[in-house]
């Protein structure tokens, strides 16, 4: 079942973990490094840090900049799409040394608003990219976000880190809220069937789910689950996220072989 911490304070921590751990990882990298294409559609290592930068300026009030919606990419297919990517073009004017300082600069003022709510405001009725729920809930979602951009722009250059901790946790809690519908509704399997996910590191996890009626994650299961299904946490939330081919990733099976790859083929879920 989910794991991660989701106070106030913890997700600020999180938010706080993982910004201090992209701007580490981008005061390292090379010119050349912040133009290498990652796995989002279009976008480079030097847009993944923009889009972060774009979200931040939206939700500290900073008006999305203006763009031609004709001129948008063929995969954008929505208003949270056409604002990521009319941000990303105008940050595309910065080199990396001015991105990387508007993104310690909008994250420490978000971070400093963050700590300012009180307990209150963070229950108060929010938007989220999932639906209407609590500003809590939205910041889960904004660790989610922030955490698997990162690990875009680290499989890009080819320097993996910060597989695992407290924001590493919140992700892959993220995904494990939407398994019952991913492997009940987008597998299809069966009633009366159930699956188990081994996360076999740096996030170690054993997730059921178990089919009756709907899909539904539980703590255990009573027998030995229909399908298994082995695989790193980066693996599983690259597969999650649409990031790589299921065809072309370690994934182990076993039990029910057709069932456990099509739920493979079908783990992305996020726009």
């Amino acid at each position: 079942m989910t794991s991660a911490e989701n106070t106030a304070a913890a997700l600020i921590a999180q938010l706080d973990e993982t910004w201090t751990s992209i701007d580490l990882l981008g005061r390292g990298l090379a010119p050349e490094d912040w133009l290498t294409p990652t796995a989002c559609p279009g976008w480079t290592v030097a847009d993944q840090l923009a889009h972060i930068v774009g979200t931040e300026s939206m939700l500290a009030g900073i008006p999305t900049p203006p763009g031609e919606t004709a001129d948008l990419p063929a995969h954008v297919h929505n208003d949270i799409g056409r604002a990521n990517e009319h941000w990303v073009t105008e940050l595309r004017r910065s080199s990396p040394a001015d991105l990387l300082e508007q993104f310690h600069r909008i994250t420490a003022q978000r971070l400093e608003s963050l700590r300012a709510l009180t307990g209150a405001q963070w229950d108060e009725p929010s938007w989220t990219p999932v639906g209407k729920a609590d500003y809590r809930r939205f910041m889960q979602i904004r660790v989610f976000d922030s955490w698997v951009h990162e690990q875009d722009m680290r499989t890009a250059v080819g320097r993996p880190g910060h597989g695992d901790g407290p924001a590493a946790e919140q992700a892959i809690d993220e995904i494990e809220r939407a398994l019952g519908y991913i492997i009940g509704k987008r597998a299809g399997a069966p009633d009366a069937s159930s699956v188990t996910i081994e996360l076999t590191g740096p996030v170690i996890r054993s997730i059921h789910v178990v089919v009756d009626g709907r899909a539904a994650v539980v703590a255990a299961l009573p027998d030995t689950a229909l399908v298994t299904i082995r695989l790193g946490s980066v693996t599983f939330v690259a597969l999650a996220c649409g990031r790589v081919d299921p065809a072309e990733v370690a994934i182990a099976v076993e039990g029910d072989q057709e069932l456990g790859q099509r739920i493979a083929a079908n783990l992305a879920f996020t726009i």
